[in-house]
């Protein structure tokens, strides 16, 4: 715990708040004579947290911006993905206690398992240390230097490149899956997109969706449209 405490440059005054943050409902669910709280109730705070920190954070940074961008861009800020980047970078999945059948799934390195525990770890450190404490690591780790990867999530591939097909009569588009890959926890998909039959982009992702923008995209570049 002192090493992840070490990263996170913050001390808990109650140890016991971070080991819950840590404790997936799989596990504390196994030991339940031990008398363990899994971290779903942090989690539901860290949200809470997590959303009110970066409202203010975007309200102050862009006095011009109307509400529906604000919006935006938070939830490009708050996603699963922006979440799990952060517990990704922390090297959160070794430190997690998780029930056999997660360990055994590959819970450690499952998106959705880690993007709660930073949720949960937000809540830890708010209750610990305050607001002060929380937006700091909140800035650290999710808001500060994210601009492009916020941009990157904000573009939807699929809308733009639509637009752009449907500028001439008679086109037809359609996507496929070319591919799927690897373990359940962490499958790969790669998908291509068609216009009159013919492939003008492929990509790769790891849900059906991501690999869809991801040859929306190929697709913009490949026609010399992408926007900047």
């Amino acid at each position: 715990m002192e090493a992840l405490e070490t990263k996170l440059q913050y001390t808990f005054q109650d140890p016991a708040l971070l080991e819950q943050a840590l404790c997936h409902s799989s596990y504390a669910n196994e030991h339940r004579s031990a008398h363990l709280r899994s971290n779903e109730r942090l989690e539901f705070l860290g949200d809470a947290v997590l959303g009110f920190v970066t409202a203010d954070c975007l309200f102050r940074r862009h006095p011009d911006l109307p509400e529906g961008d604000l919006t935006r861009i938070r939830a490009a800020l708050v996603c699963e993905q922006s979440l799990y980047e952060a517990a990704y970078a922390l090297g959160l999945g070794r430190y997690l206690r998780l029930g056999r059948g997660e360990e055994s799934g590959g819970g450690r390195e499952r998106p959705s398992i880690l993007a709660d525990a930073m949720e949960a770890l937000i809540a830890a450190v708010y209750l610990d240390g305050g607001m002060e404490s929380a937006a700091a690591l909140i800035h650290r780790f999710l808001l500060d230097g994210q601009g492009e990867a916020v941009e990157e999530r904000r573009r939807d591939y699929k809308t733009a490149l639509q637009e752009l097909v449907q500028r001439k009569a008679d086109q037809v588009m359609v996507y496929r899956m070319l591919d799927e890959q690897g373990p359940d926890h962490a499958k790969v998909f790669t998908a291509e997109v068609l216009v009159n039959g013919q492939s003008i982009g492929q990509g790769r992702g790891h849900s059906k969706k991501e690999a869809e923008q991801s040859a929306a995209r190929s697709a913009l570049e490949n026609l010399g449209c992408q926007e900047d």
